[in-house]
């Protein structure tokens, strides 16, 4: 079984601690770091070759905070994948993350149950939106590759729209080579395309790029 690769970013120890004995039973996850700031964060990715799946990360802490630390890593490490841990519920707040390079954004008084499929939904897919973010992202423009206006030198064929509506739909690279009859090679294969050629980050820059640009239309 493949483990998923976890960092802890948080500076309420109560509350961390809490996080990692609800995560350390499941068989699938592995916690390798915990943090109290962003500082230590990427002082220990900057240490350590043994590099997260996913962080977990806080926004409000001392130092550097969240989305400052979420910033260096998209530059740095865009391999690794950020759930945006927080109390805060606004547009303004959610919007931001997304824009920035978070692959979810998870409120501190979910469920665990919401918490561990969010970590596992992310891993498997890239990212995962709940129909809040959905409608944030209709709602507002917080994409920040290429601009609608230039969407049009942007030549995708049949196959890569296809694909994009897929993980739009957030289905995984598997799930859409079924669908599609074709080889999970050839989907992510397509993927990378549709990363080169719309400048987007990571997967979940990818789908607010489709999103804003009126490629897939969410309901």
């Amino acid at each position: 079984m493949q483990k998923i690769k976890i960092i802890l970013v948080d500076d309420e120890v109560l509350f961390r601690k809490g996080i990692y004995f609800l995560l350390q039973r499941e068989e699938n996850i592995e916690i390798i770091f915990e943090a109290s700031n962003g500082d230590e964060l990427i002082d220990y990715l900057k240490k350590n070759d043994a590099h997260p799946d996913i962080i977990l990360m806080d926004l409000k802490m001392p130092l550097l905070n969240g989305v400052e630390a979420t910033k260096i890593i998209r530059n740095d490490y865009p391999e690794i994948k950020i759930i945006a841990l927080t109390s805060y519920n606004t547009d303004s707040f959610i919007s931001n993350m997304i824009k920035i390079g978070a692959s979810s954004y998870l409120l501190k008084n979910a469920t665990p149950t919401e918490m561990i499929s969010t970590i596992n939904q992310v891993f498997e897919k890239g990212f995962f939106y709940n129909e809040t973010i959905f409608e944030i992202i209709n709602r507002q423009n917080i994409s920040n590759f290429k601009p609608k206006s230039q969407f049009t030198e942007i030549s995708l064929t049949t196959r890569e729209r296809e694909v994009l509506e897929l993980i739009c739909q957030q289905m995984s690279a598997v799930e859409i080579a079924e669908k599609l009859f074709i080889s999970t090679r050839t989907v992510e294969g397509h993927r990378n395309n549709l990363l080169l050629k719309t400048e987007a980050k990571n997967i979940a820059g990818l789908v607010v790029f489709a999103i804003q640009n009126n490629i897939v239309l969410i309901e």
